[in-house]
């Protein structure tokens, strides 16, 4: 694998997947019993801004760091308060020099006996990742195909938890892996909450993603509408060339806040880090067959 998430750590995309990561941790913080947070593409859990990468291509200017500037409106704050609680402990010396990736900010989250499986098939990453938390006894990381791993890892022995499918889309049939995945840890999970991830780069292969999700938890799982959420945003015209425009999640089982904060950040997020025209968002709340044949 050759992508490395340094170059991206802290952009748009990460901002609006990490604060709704953040906010399904915390809504499972709310109830004594423990939970497990299983991450198949954990990455190295912190990434430096200050690293050459990031300096190369300093995407987190335009996402972590504009919303750390920003005056942000009390229901922004709100929906922000538990990522931005996890940016500011990777940064104890206020200057922004680094930024917490998904295991990063579970860690933040997480209670004593809550646990954290990490799955990363890159070798020098997970011996990264490894290292970061060898002292921390609610993390076991391994090197490990995450999406061959959801069969064995759900359902966790604590019943409770989230799942967290993020991957570097950079293979052709990455959207094809993640439907399998999603398909495998549904079938023997399905009351776990689950985020997949994924860019709106190609349009009609993250349609048909979200579109063949809906239609195979509503009519073969017999799902609600309403334990299915689409949150996007774009930063610019899809169509445009380059850098990725735009980017968001599908959760299944959202916490039943979920949908009232993020209609409170996105509109927020689509105007401060706009980077040019057509910039903007959706959020659909009871996600169906029927709410995607627009499209964009």
């Amino acid at each position: 694998m050759n992508y490395r998430h340094a170059f991206h750590a802290g952009n748009f995309a990460d901002v609006l997947k990490h604060a709704a990561l953040a906010l399904c941790l915390t809504h499972l913080t709310r109830k004594d019993k423990p939970f497990r947070f299983i991450d198949t593409h954990a990455g190295i859990g912190r990434y430096d801004l200050t690293c050459d990468a990031a300096r190369r291509s300093p995407e987190w200017q335009g996402g972590v760091a504009r919303v750390m500037e920003a005056q942000r409106p009390a229901p922004v704050e709100a929906a922000l308060a538990p990522w931005l609680a996890a940016v500011r402990a990777a940064n104890p010396d206020s200057a922004l020099s680094a930024y917490p990736g998904s295991p990063d900010i579970a860690a933040s989250i997480l209670r004593p006996h809550d646990r954290m499986h990490l799955c990363e098939l890159h070798e020098a990453d997970c011996r990264t990742l490894d290292q970061r938390y060898v002292r921390d006894a609610r993390v076991k990381a391994e090197r490990r195909d995450g999406y061959r791993a959801v069969s064995a890892l759900v359902p966790p022995r604590e019943r409770r938890g989230l799942v967290m499918i993020d991957p570097p889309f950079e293979q052709r049939d990455e959207f094809v892996a993640m439907a399998r995945a999603a398909r495998t840890g549904l079938e023997r999970w399905p009351t776990g909450t689950y985020i997949f991830w994924r860019p709106l780069k190609d349009l009609w292969s993250s349609e048909r993603f979200d579109t063949g999700l809906a239609q195979w938890l509503l009519f073969e799982q017999a799902f609600d509408p309403d334990k299915i959420l689409r949150a996007d945003l774009w930063v610019r015209e899809l169509e445009t060339e380059g850098k990725l425009a735009g980017a968001g999640v599908v959760v299944v089982n959202p916490p039943h806040t979920l949908e009232g904060d993020l209609l409170a950040l996105l509109p927020w997020l689509s105007d401060l880090l706009a980077q040019g025209e057509g910039a903007g968002w959706r959020l659909d709340g009871a996600l169906t067959p029927e709410s995607l044949t627009d499209g964009i």
